[in-house]
Formats: C-alpha cells, sequence, structure tokens
C-alpha cells in the first residue's frame, strides 16, 4: 500500500484529482446527451409546463389549465402573483387565469421550477450527509437569491443607473444558480452504488468545481434563456449580443462579492468585480449597512416575493 501515500503528493494529488472531476463532469454530460441525466424529479405538471414553453401556440389558458392539475401549485402562483414583488400595481387575483396572465408563461414556469427545486434541496432522499450538502446549497441559494433582488431593486432607484433588469428575474436566477448540485450528488450516489469508493471530501471538491457546468447543462436542457444561464455558469455566452448596462451576470457577481465581504471571507482577496457608478454607490451602501439591517432586507424581500 505504499504506493497509496503518492495521491497525497504534488502533482500527483492534482492530477488524480483533475481526473475524477473530469469523469463527473463526462458523466452529467453524457447522461444529458443521452437522456439519461438524472434531472431533479420535477412534479408531472412542471414536465408538463415545460413543454408547453416549447411551442410558440401555447395560450395562457393552456397554461392555467395545466396548473389546475395540481391545487398545490396553481395556488402557490396565485400567492406569488400577488405579492409585493411580482404584484406591482397591487390589484390582488383570485384565478389561475388571472394570475399566469400577470405573470407570464415564461415567468410561471420559472416559479414553479425555482419552488420544485427548493423542495428537493430541502427534503432530500440521499444519505444524510449528503442531504446535508442540499440543504446547505438551498440556504445559499436563498442568500445569493435575496441580494441578487436587493441590488437590482437599488439599480433602478438610481438616477444614473442605465440597467435594464427585473428584481423577480434577479431573484430567480439567484435560485437556480446551483440547481446542477442535484444531479452530481445522483451521480456520486450511484458511482458508489456501482461498488465504487470515493471519499466525500473529495467528491465536495468535485461538486465545487464541476457544479457551474451541471447548472449550465440542466437549464439548457429545460430552455432557460441566457441570463439564467450566464448566472448558473458565472460566464458570459458565446455570440450573445451585449447590451449596454448591467446584466443579471454582473449582478450575481456584486451579489457574490457582498456576501464575501459581510462572511469576512479571505477569497474576497482574489475576487475581483466591474462597477459602474451607480453599481459603486449601491455597493457602497450595502457593504456599510449593520449586518442585522442587511439580513433584514433579505428577509424582507424573500417575504415580499412569496418564496
Amino acid at each position: 500500500m505504499a504506493h497509496v501515500s503518492f495521491f497525497w503528493l504534488k502533482p500527483e494529488n492534482d492530477k488524480i484529482v483533475k481526473g475524477i472531476q473530469s469523469e463527473f463532469c463526462a458523466r452529467v454530460k453524457d447522461a444529458i446527451a443521452n437522456n439519461r441525466l438524472s434531472l431533479p424529479p420535477i412534479p408531472e405538471v412542471l414536465a408538463r409546463l415545460q413543454r408547453l414553453c416549447e411551442l410558440d401556440d401555447t395560450t395562457i389558458r393552456d397554461v392555467a389549465d395545466v396548473l389546475l392539475d395540481d391545487p398545490g401549485i396553481a395556488a402557490s402562483i396565485i400567492k406569488i402573483s400577488n405579492t409585493l414583488m411580482f404584484n406591482r400595481r397591487n390589484v390582488v387575483c383570485h384565478d389561475i387565469q388571472t394570475a399566469v396572465s400577470r405573470l407570464g408563461i415564461m415567468r410561471v414556469r420559472d416559479i414553479v421550477t425555482a419552488k420544485a427545486i427548493e423542495d428537493l434541496k430541502t427534503y432530500g432522499h440521499f444519505d444524510s450527509r449528503c442531504n446535508q450538502l442540499l440543504q446547505q446549497s438551498a440556504l445559499r441559494s436563498r442568500q445569493l437569491a435575496a441580494t441578487m433582488a436587493v441590488i437590482s431593486q437599488g439599480l433602478l432607484s438610481h438616477p444614473d443607473s442605465t440597467a435594464r433588469i427585473e428584481p423577480e428575474k434577479a431573484l430567480l436566477a439567484g435560485l437556480f444558480a446551483d440547481i446542477g448540485l442535484f444531479s452530481l450528488i445522483h451521480e456520486y450516489q450511484s458511482y458508489l452504488d456501482n461498488g465504487n469508493y470515493l471519499d466525500l471530501n473529495v467528491a465536495k471538491f468535485v461538486f465545487e468545481h464541476c457544479c457551474q457546468d451541471a447548472s449550465l447543462l440542466i437549464l439548457r436542457h429545460w430552455g432557460f434563456d441566457d441570463d439564467y444561464l450566464e448566472v448558473a455558469c458565472n460566464t458570459s455566452m458565446p455570440y450573445r449580443q451585449q447590451q449596454p448596462g448591467t446584466r443579471y451576470l454582473d449582478i450575481a457577481r456584486m451579489a457574490n462579492h457582498l456576501l464575501m465581504f459581510k462572511s469576512n471571507d479571505e477569497a474576497i482577496d482574489d475576487h475581483h468585480v466591474e462597477l459602474d457608478l451607480a453599481g459603486a454607490d449601491i455597493m457602497y451602501d450595502l457593504t456599510n449597512m449593520p449586518e442585522a439591517e442587511f439580513n433584514q432586507q433579505l428577509r424582507d424581500v424573500i417575504k415580499e416575493s412569496g418564496f
């Protein structure tokens, strides 16, 4: 067993870990290419809704009819459509068709997907350690999503900002940011079930470095737009026509930087974010905001969104 010690020597350690990392990424990519990736087990209503969103002739009535097949999801959509974040005109609606009309077909799909993924992270069916990772991911996603929404609201109210963004979409983009973790954990569980062994600490390293790729693959597979894809993989989409002003990817990077600052994360020294004048003002205000007040703003955003 003397050869085992070589694992802990560089560069042998890096080579082995990178090999395992590549294997896991390859497993995910191969699985999605062959329609066997363990996508998060979403409700049947959401699967039908996603298929409807791929059709050009889908109507609001079509979506409402699908949602009515799941009273729980329908009730959630009506509730969220009446929240402060999604109901800017403050007009209460009581039926699902009006709620879908207010939110829009694609936004309904995004909300239902976000709710389903959050439930999966909260009530995982893996072993206790993997379930704990998913629960921690749910908390981090909420924190990132709320911070992105707070920054978006600040930018929209800033007189010098040219950002064309929606706080509700920023919130959803944050919730989707590490959606790939579920599939990576499932691949890890399958790897163990097939008679292999991989220490969870090494697996965590793999999860951290592969999550962005897995999230990108899943969201692209489900037909989400480039704004969501960019936030998920922390990279600008190639060949995309860039619009002037702050994008959702910029907001995600600002939110991540702000959370690193608030948590005294030493890695912030290696993390850089580009800011315009409006963004710099918002970041200055939020970094100097007392922690209790900042956390209360995040809680208010989550409450106002219905999540």
